[in-house]
């Protein structure tokens, strides 16, 4: 359980250390502006943005091999079309991933 939460705290304050150059809230960045972060930043970003996006505030739970998966989704997708949302390109993501596990856990 405290593995948990300095995994998360770690992850608020690296996400907060990457985008001290920007005065918008990470939920309304364009892609352009998560992109602009370092790469070795980009997936504490995502793991931050999750868990703020899945319930509204950081939540103590990481889904580490969700997100693994998640990031470079996220990285492509935004490379594509680097004016539309961060959020919604993380948010969809998210349900690629979710749908392929359950397709996986259907066949099972």
């Amino acid at each position: 359980m405290k593995l948990r939460y300095f995994v998360l705290a770690s992850c608020v304050l690296a996400a907060q250390a990457a985008v001290a150059d920007t005065k918008k809230p990470v939920s309304k960045w364009a892609c352009e502006e998560f992109l602009s972060v370092q790469d070795e930043f980009q997936p504490k970003v995502v793991y931050w943005a999750t868990a703020k996006a899945k319930n509204g505030k950081p939540d103590s739970i990481v889904d580490i091999e969700g997100t693994e998966k998640v990031v470079p989704i996220v990285i492509d997708n935004c490379k594509k079309t680097p004016s539309e949302s961060f959020v919604t390109k993380l948010r969809n993501a998210w349900r690629s991933v979710e749908s392929e596990a359950k397709k996986l856990k259907d066949k099972l």
